[in-house]
């Protein structure tokens, strides 16, 4: 199968194609070819990003299979602008698509760069919160200890302070410690491989964790006239 990856969800967007064979055997998986690029959701290209990662290999877009995107959390306007891509391309060409969690992408990642054991996942919520989540990553396995969540400052610096490694996007500002890692699209593409939970394009959502609220806007406020002379 050949799966497209887009990975918008922070400053480090990136694109990238991975083939698949299975022919009732065990699944060979081809390195991905990757096209990245730091940039603001503003001067974005992702059709650029698209385009030249697949020219890479001469694929042309109609022999995509499956297209997975990385549904954060994190930049709310770079995965919208992921999904709205996949939303389009599916109602063009009935395209398989999947949806995988920014997180897990980075549980994955750090788990090939051999970032073992306890291993927090955090990334900036605004507000003086952070996403957070821990995996326990040994080298054959990442399995979620805690379920991602939004969680106060003082609660991640005080895992910091106990010892706990902290990994994510620009992680550092907060915590020199920690190990800067973007979310990238060939980590993507690998964690699609095998998988069979597809969904259509009308149910992919960013993946966002606060509730929406509603502030009642104030009463009109009457000014006096001022006096006619």
């Amino acid at each position: 199968m050949k799966i497209l990856a887009l990975e918008f969800s922070s400053e480090q967007r990136s694109v990238a194609f991975l083939d698949s064979a299975d022919s009732g055997g065990p699944v060979v998986v081809a390195a991905p070819i990757v096209c990245a690029t730091r940039a603001s959701p503003r001067t974005l290209n992702a059709f650029g990003l698209i385009s030249t990662t697949l020219s890479q290999d001469n694929l042309a877009l109609e022999e995509i299979d499956c297209l997975v995107v990385g549904t954060g959390p994190g930049s709310y306007t770079g995965i919208r602008a992921a999904i709205s891509i996949a939303q389009g391309w599916q109602l063009a060409r009935d395209i398989k698509l999947l949806a995988i969690s920014s997180v897990e992408c980075l549980a994955a990642q750090a788990q090939a760069e051999g970032i073992l054991g306890s291993v927090n996942v955090a990334i900036d919520a605004q507000r003086n919160e952070f996403y957070l989540a821990t995996y326990e990553i040994r080298a054959a396995q990442a399995r979620l200890v805690e379920s991602l969540h939004v969680a106060a400052f003082g609660k991640v610096a005080a895992l910091v302070k106990a010892g706990g490694l902290m990994i994510g996007p620009e992680v550092d500002r907060w915590f020199p410690q920690g190990r800067v890692l973007f979310p990238e699209a060939g980590a993507l593409a690998r964690l699609a491989v095998g998988r069979t939970d597809f969904v259509s394009g009308s149910s992919l959502e960013p993946i966002y964790l606060r509730e929406t609220n509603f502030v009642k806007a104030p009463p009109f406020r009457t000014f006096p006239h001022p006096p006619t002379k």
